[in-house]
């Protein structure tokens, strides 16, 4: 994977409700409900939607920033499982692409990925979605778009190493500590 930092300047400040959530896609679908369940804590249907069969989506950078964001402001203890789970998730997916990360070309800035060319039509109609689907490319998942996703992806998460470690140090629940150590020793590796 690239060795750049994420350009944080343009993103620090951005606030959940900057992004177009309606207009990125899941695998099931527009990621429009993704606010609220990160909001209410709920990982395993997050994870659901960020991450399936080793693929991630146009919301999986967008979903880590914010979670990855709000773990800096909570204490170590404050980890559940769930939560653990949907990262491990994305760096297995996220290992499944290693060894193609130095023939790959990502976007010069996250917020790039905002650019209307990468964002689907405002009106959510299944049947164009589905049309669009159907396209030998669809919108939003260009090669180098759908690079972008596993490489702020993987970024994000070695960012937030840091954080992983001291959670690992200063909590004490044996499951989430074995989570902790496996998530550690998988971002070190990268």
């Amino acid at each position: 994977m690239d060795t750049y930092k994420i350009n944080t300047t343009p993103i620090h400040h951005l606030q959940i409700s900057d992004v177009p959530w309606h207009r990125l896609t899941t695998p099931y679908g527009r990621g429009a409900e993704l606010p609220q369940l990160i909001s209410n804590g709920e990982y395993a249907a997050i994870a659901n939607l960020i991450e399936h069969q080793g693929t991630l989506w146009q919301v999986t950078p967008w979903v880590l920033l914010f979670l990855l964001r709000n773990i800096q402001t909570r204490g170590p203890e404050r980890i559940t499982l769930n939560e653990l789970e949907l990262y491990h998730a994305v760096v297995g997916a996220l290992e499944m692409v290693q060894e193609q990360a130095d023939s790959q070309q990502s976007v010069e800035a996250l917020t790039m990925l905002l650019d209307e060319k990468y964002l689907w039509p405002e009106n959510n109609d299944p049947e164009e979605d589905e049309l669009e689907w159907e396209e030998e490319e669809a919108r939003g998942y260009d090669p180098v778009a759908f690079w972008s996703y596993y490489d702020y992806s993987y970024q994000l998460l070695k960012q937030a190493l840091p954080n992983f470690e001291n959670m690992l140090r200063h909590n004490s629940e044996p499951d989430i500590n074995e989570a902790l150590s496996e998530l550690v020793q998988e971002l070190r590796k990268f």
